[in-house]
């Protein structure tokens, strides 16, 4: 059957279609403004330091010219970490924004070294540093009013879709009107008569780049290798999951991080006689909430009737076939027939409930020498705990 070229066209645009269309709106929007005006700083700043002899002003520049080059990186992760899962990446594409963070951090960290290098030479030989121009303060001055309001701007617009990398970009801005503020110093310290300033003050933000992009590559390698959320976080979502109706317990909770987002796992204990049906629901209930009261991707709850951190293996016991076979051979011709048998596995032994039909057995009598001879083959039984018998007046 041939496809319609408008079909191909729909599954293009619903494969990049966001996740989360708010926040996805609101990064590339900022992220914009962000690439405009570090366009026009770095352009100003890399033009008025060559030719008004500012190093500061130049490296300030530069600073600038990678935040653009961040910006453009920042759009690529936010469409492609936005989209939908897939089967590729059934937990969704949101470590695209970690994966560019850490880029990001490294290249600016590399950068800062590079420009505290330069720095460091030029200052081994201050009689060849020049007075510089005094329109590079005033070019200074104005990249400190760019980049202090646009922190301002970026970092409202973060905190209201909850991006993480967005308060990343926002502190970076934040960083880079401290470094331009410290350019403004230098500068001004330049004209004042100590030319050296001018140096001391590139050099000191290349440590502030450096600082900042050593910063940003360590979280997001902490987020690569699966560092869990903070430890108040983690006791936070373990009370929303021992509030739920039926969780009898909790142990192995384990997180980590995702983004702006975690993902969960974790054993509940319940009561080990229910219906698995009723195990469900605990476990959905108890996710439900999780995802409701916390900021979580996604939670996976194991229903556990007993805390297996401590007690012995139920794996090494025989399975359900086994297990009755090795029961007709036990009990012979008595073996009750018909009916149901539940198996409950528990702490490294067998639990049976054997429910019978009251047609086969309407004999009380026979009933309680079945089940004193069930008694007396739990004693020795090596997977045998205890068998109950239980009558039945209709068949299900």
């Amino acid at each position: 059957m041939k496809n319609h070229p408008h079909d191909s066209a729909h599954k293009i645009s619903a494969a990049f279609e966001p996740a989360n269309p708010e926040r996805f709106a609101a990064a590339q929007k900022s992220t914009w403004v962000s690439i405009i005006i570090n366009l026009l700083l770095t352009v100003m700043q890399v033009v008025a330091g060559y030719f008004g002899r500012s190093q500061s002003l130049m490296a300030d520049g530069l600073h600038s010219l990678s935040d653009l080059l961040a910006d453009v990186m920042v759009l690529f992760a936010n469409r492609h970490g936005n989209r939908h899962a897939d089967a590729d990446h059934p937990y969704g594409h949101a470590r695209v924004e970690t994966a560019a963070t850490l880029i990001l951090g490294a290249a600016l960290a590399a950068l800062g070294v590079a420009l505290l290098v330069a720095a460091g030479t030029r200052l081994q030989h201050p009689e060849l540093v020049q007075p510089v121009h005094p329109l590079t303060l005033w070019i200074a001055f104005v990249a400190l009013a760019a980049k202090e309001g646009m922190f301002r701007y970026m970092l409202a617009v973060a905190r209201r879709v909850r991006s993480q990398m967005l308060v990343a970009n926002a502190w970076h801005a934040r960083s880079d009107a401290a470094s331009s503020l410290v350019v403004v110093v230098g500068i001004a310290g330049n004209l004042l008569g100590y030319t050296f300033l001018d140096l001391i003050a590139a050099a000191v933000v290349g440590v502030m780049i450096a600082h900042m992009g050593g910063k940003l590559a360590l979280e997001a390698l902490a987020e690569l290798i699966d560092t869990g959320l903070s430890a108040e976080e983690v006791e936070a979502i373990r009370a929303t999951l021992l509030a739920t109706p039926g969780v009898c317990g909790l142990h192995e909770l384990r997180t980590r991080k995702m983004a702006d987002n975690a993902l969960v796992d974790a054993h509940v204990l319940v009561d080990p006689k229910i219906s698995v049906s009723e195990g469900h629901y605990i476990a959905e209930t108890a996710r439900q909430a999780v995802l409701r009261k916390h900021h979580v991707l996604d939670v996976m709850v194991h229903i556990d009737p007993e805390d297996d951190s401590l007690t012995r293996p139920n794996a090494r016991l025989p399975s359900r076939d086994a297990l009755l076979k090795h029961l007709a051979g036990r009990l012979g011709e008595d073996l009750p027939q018909g009916g149901r048998i539940l198996l409950h596995y528990l702490d490294g032994k067998i639990d049976v409930d054997v429910f019978l039909d009251f047609a086969s057995y309407p004999d009380l009598a026979q009933i309680e020498a079945l089940q004193r001879r069930c008694n007396a083959i739990v004693v020795d039984d090596p997977y045998f705990r205890a068998i109950h018998l239980h009558r039945s007046h209709a068949q299900e």
